[in-house]
């Protein structure tokens, strides 16, 4: 009983806490613990879908963001100096190439051979390299071994599970492993810090502790916020901040694009079905044909500072992600995409509602397909 009041007394209301008991000797408290612990955990909520799915981003982006302070550790800052390889799941329908390797992932072979490049130490990032299968891991086996011998590559693999061998042993001969935490909200801070200089984003007062409230550890979900806050301006209030997300903080637009420039028609689709729900389907079609016309001025431009002068003369994160995809999508494509992207407007504007969420799922499907590389 006195087990079971002290209990009570530590336990703040609605959250679980971590408690030492000392009983008196011959008495343990642990079966009267256990007892509490059992009732307690059958009320708490299992994790939901969504929770998950928000936990998988956040991995997700603490590997992107451990790379890619590797990648600056070894001198590859630029976002030309760096080739990234996504490779995609399973299953995924991608094209073979006459190598034996899905054509995503046999652009890595030139990227991963010494002296491919001009100039300088070539740099190369493999995402979701558990994805491999058995042949593509035999081969970038073997370009790895060669480069390890000779020196003259940095790569970095991401990876959230085993890497298929013979791979695997390679890298674990040839590599140094780092290995990503859980972010949990104490650490969140530092995390936000790096983030929002990554950005060139200054937050002022509070503004720190008002997208950790707000967001807690979603890391994917605050670094979108900050995409947002870069685009406006250079720095952010906190006062900002409450104001813009205080309603609907996971302004999914954004991930809508990351998931059609993957390709990946699932999460396009689910991002699209978010969106709706509270947007308008014209406000994502504004946003879709500035990220065309960014596209498409970064195909037709020859290095970074063309592409970033011809678009209005400021470098940004969000500049770099469109840069470092620019080979995935065909000119053919691109001019397909704005074709779409007119019909979709005029369809919008003169056809009854219910025809809108139809049209506007399979522009997005066509998207994935022009953007991610699907053929």
């Amino acid at each position: 009983a006195t087990v079971a009041e002290l209990w009570r007394v530590v336990r703040p209301r609605g959250r679980l806490v971590i408690a030492t008991f000392h009983g008196a000797p011959g008495q343990p408290a642990t079966p009267v613990l256990r007892k509490l612990l059992e009732t307690e955990l059958a009320d708490t909520p299992p994790p939901t879908a969504a929770s998950r799915m928000r936990d998988v981003e956040s991995m997700r982006q603490l590997m992107l963001d451990a790379a890619k302070g590797a990648l600056d550790q070894l001198g590859a800052t630029g976002a030309t100096d760096v080739t990234r390889i996504d490779v995609p799941g399973k299953g995924s329908g991608d094209d073979t190439e006459d190598s034996g390797l899905r054509t995503p992932v046999a652009s890595a072979i030139p990227a991963l051979q010494s002296g491919s490049l001009f100039g300088g130490s070539p740099a190369v990032l493999v995402v979701d390299a558990n994805q491999l299968l058995k042949a593509e891991a035999t081969v970038l086996a073997e370009l790895v071994a060669a480069a390890g011998e000779s020196g003259g590559i940095v790569a970095v693999f991401v990876a959230s599970g085993s890497i298929p061998a013979p791979l695997g042993g390679v890298l674990k001969k040839v590599s140094e492993t780092i290995k990503v935490d859980r972010l949990t909200e104490r650490k969140a801070a530092a995390w936000l810090a790096q983030a929002a200089r990554d950005r060139g984003l200054s937050l002022q007062g509070e503004a720190a502790g008002a997208l950790i409230q707000r967001f807690g550890s979603d890391v994917g979900a605050m670094g979108t916020a900050l995409d947002q806050l870069a685009v406006d301006g250079k720095s952010a209030s906190a006062d900002q901040i409450r104001d813009r997300f205080r309603n609907r903080p996971d302004e999914p637009m954004w991930h809508l694009a990351d998931a059609i420039s993957a390709g990946d028609t699932g999460e396009t689709l689910r991002r699209l079905e978010d969106f709706l729900i509270h947007g308008h389907p014209l406000q994502l079609l504004a946003f879709l044909q500035n990220d065309v016309r960014r596209r498409s001025i970064a195909a037709a431009s020859p290095d970074y500072d063309t592409f970033v002068e011809r678009d209005g003369g400021r470098k940004s994160y969000a500049m770099e992600k469109v840069w470092k995809t620019r080979h995935r999508a065909r000119d053919t494509d691109l001019h397909r995409a704005v074709g779409a992207l007119a019909r979709a407007d005029i369809h919008l504007k003169t056809t009854p509602e219910p025809t809108h969420r139809v049209m506007m799922e399979r522009l997005v499907v066509a998207l994935c397909h022009w953007y991610g590389g699907r053929r």
